[in-house]
């Protein structure tokens, strides 16, 4: 059922090599080594950005980031891993999060997750939320069904709020009057 891979043998020598088909012969039919090429690739490993690394300025990337280090400016990513000795000052975003480190800034997940060594400071806005005892949270958490999206659940921009009607500012000021 298995066989030995013939990748890394060399191939025929060139005396060894039988001669080329002639233009007008048929094409071969496809061997399965023609399909190594469309095959799907791996997905590459998550950026690490060590515990010695200081970055100010925005980091965007479609993988995933594990951060150790000190980050200054907006993080994107798909999975985002704050490390233990990780401090981030600024809004993130992404897929999933996970929180170990200390962060200063709105943290926006699908999937958010905070560890007991979790330091936040700042606004939550999520799809779902863990919370593990011991993590420090200070900010308000909001759920949102698309909350990588800043507008939220409104696809539209908001409308500027309308001004009071005469009768609400009439029974405003009546009941200030009461109290």
């Amino acid at each position: 059922m298995f066989s030995k891979s013939k990748i890394n043998e060399p191939g025929p020598k060139q005396a060894d090599a039988t001669p080329a088909a002639p233009a007008s012969a048929a094409p071969a039919a496809p061997t399965p080594s023609d399909y190594k090429t469309s095959a799907p690739k791996a997905k590459p490993a998550a950026s690490l950005l060590s515990s010695d690394l200081h970055i100010t300025g925005n980091v965007k990337t479609t993988g995933d980031i594990q951060v150790e280090g000190t980050v200054e400016g907006d993080i994107r990513a798909h999975l985002l891993t704050v490390g233990e000795t990780a401090t981030i000052k600024g809004e993130i975003t992404a897929d999933d999060v996970v929180i170990n480190g200390r962060i200063v800034g709105r943290v926006r997940g699908l999937k958010v997750r905070l560890t007991s060594t979790a330091r936040v400071e700042g606004d939550i806005i999520h799809k779902t939320i863990a919370i593990e005892s011991g993590a420090h949270f200070e900010g308000s958490v909001q759920r949102q069904d698309d909350p990588l999206n800043p507008g939220g659940r409104k696809s539209a921009p908001a409308a500027a709020p309308a001004a009071p009607s005469a009768a609400v500012q009439a029974a405003t000021a009546a009941h200030k009057a009461e109290g």
